[in-house]
């Protein structure tokens, strides 16, 4: 069922997760005049103590350590956190008894009347998000960027100062439960596997991000990209909105480009953008900025603005990121990339000698992808973590593996195997969970490790 009114004062609503979404929901509807039920895995002492003092503050009433139909059953309707499956059975029993269960999208959905654009893809997200907005921001509009990074878009809506565009990045989880959430630009970046452990196959993954587009008008606009395979096999479902691609330049697409250039197309207006010097320089950055660029250049931004805006710009922190070199080797840390997809996109940013640094705990991911490209460019492999053996039967035989135990032996197995001019990697593939609190704590402890490495090395070891 889709979610499509406003909150009615005196409504009961039952809220499932008191994560940062959770939080942002309860604080919504209490702001509409709801009556607020939380229901959360962990028990009211195990929550944060501000969570608890929250929910004391505000006479909300608590159900710990488990969800059960009864007291979810109070609800005129159940707002669901990204982290909560849409397919658990209780859900499914809720809903058969006719309480609507959907997410923060849905019932942010009723009371957005700004320019909506939001991206979704299973790589790229935040840094074509940010540089959405950093776009707009550069051409003087009022921006809010948030989503599945920074703000809720429930607390931008609860704080009330309001902009002319929100930007959000949306995930896979997010979109499932969007009720008729729409936005005016959907960008979708790419679709490879990843969170295979929720949504159990690419067509149940892909269906998840294609829900961005289900309630577009005639008048609304999908980017999409050119180059990606499950992009294309979607494509043809994009029947209502006008849609603009993005690809190299043996494509037809709005946005086109190689190496360090690309074009837009609009209304047979062409223009030329160049990369060198900026940020995004890069085969990933290359893509990011076509989609961005062709988002705002719908949206009536001016060349001369969006170029102060691509030369300001800078990626967020585990995103390929340089963060030293040491004797002759650049050590980059891509943390973030926690799939295959995200790790082909790092391997392909260089012409090879690499020594990738990969492992964590396992999505469910086919890591054979990968082999082709590690085969090419990949000198050596230092695997560590949970999925550590389960990647080298995958693609150990596509070069020299090394299984090491933490972090910092990872760092020095890779400091004794590389030459000046190699690059030492660190695009994991996995998520992090195993040995680290996140992909952030992930990339932070690596960083540390590498900027305490001593120049000389090798002649210091010897």
């Amino acid at each position: 069922m889709n979610w499509n009114q406003k909150i009615e004062t005196g409504q009961r609503a039952v809220v499932m997760g008191m994560g940062v979404s959770g939080r942002a929901a309860v604080a919504f509807l209490i702001s509409k005049g709801a009556k607020v039920f939380v229901t959360d895995s962990r028990e009211f002492t195990d929550l944060p103590e501000k969570d608890q003092l929250y929910l004391r503050e505000n006479k909300i009433v608590f159900e710990g350590g488990a969800h059960t139909k009864k007291f979810m059953s109070q609800g005129d309707f159940i707002v669901i956190s990204p982290g909560v499956p849409t397919d658990l059975p209780l859900l499914k029993e809720l809903r058969d008894t006719n309480i609507p269960v959907f997410g923060e999208l849905a019932l942010a959905a009723p009371y957005l009347r700004e320019c909506v654009v939001a991206v979704t893809g299973t790589n790229g997200k935040t840094t074509v998000t940010s540089l959405v907005g950093k776009l707009l921001q550069a051409a003087g509009r009022k921006v809010f960027v948030g989503g599945n990074i920074g703000t809720p878009v429930l607390d931008y809506l609860r704080i009330g100062e309001r902009a002319e565009f929100l930007v959000l990045e949306l995930s896979s989880f997010q979109l499932e439960s969007a009720g008729s959430f729409c936005p005016h630009i959907g960008i979708l970046l790419n679709i490879t596997p990843d969170h295979l452990d929720r949504h159990k196959d690419m067509i149940q993954y892909a269906a998840a991000k294609m829900k961005m587009f289900v309630h577009q008008k005639a008048t609304d606009k999908a980017v999409i990209c050119n180059n990606d395979p499950m992009c294309q096999q979607v494509k043809p479902l994009l029947t209502v909105q006008e849609v603009y691609c993005f690809g190299n330049y043996e494509s037809a697409c709005a946005a086109k480009g190689n190496g360090r250039e690309f074009t837009i197309t609009i209304n047979g207006q062409v223009d030329k953008y160049a990369l060198a010097g900026t940020a995004l320089d890069s085969h990933t950055g290359l893509l990011n900025s076509q989609a961005a660029v062709l988002a705002v250049s719908l949206l009536g931004c001016e060349k001369t603005d969006i170029n102060k805006g691509l030369r300001s710009f800078t990626p967020a922190k585990h995103r390929l990121q340089l963060v030293r070199r040491v004797d002759g080797v650049d050590y980059y840390n891509d943390s973030k990339a926690t799939n295959t997809g995200a790790v082909l996109s790092a391997l392909a940013s260089f012409p090879g000698n690499i020594i990738l640094l990969a492992g964590g705990r396992d999505k469910g991911e086919e890591y054979t992808v990968l082999k082709e490209l590690v085969l090419e460019k990949v000198k050596a492999l230092v695997l560590l973590g949970e999925a550590a053996e389960t990647i080298d039967l995958s693609i150990g035989n596509a070069s020299v593996s090394h299984h090491v135990s933490s972090m910092e032996e990872a760092v020095k197995k890779a400091a004794e195997i590389a030459n000046p001019g190699d690059v030492v990697l660190l695009a994991p593939a996995c998520s992090s969970f195993d040995m680290f609190d996140n992909y952030c704590h992930r990339g932070d402890v690596f960083m540390e490790i590498v900027q305490n490495l001593p120049q000389k090395l090798k002649e210091k070891a010897a």
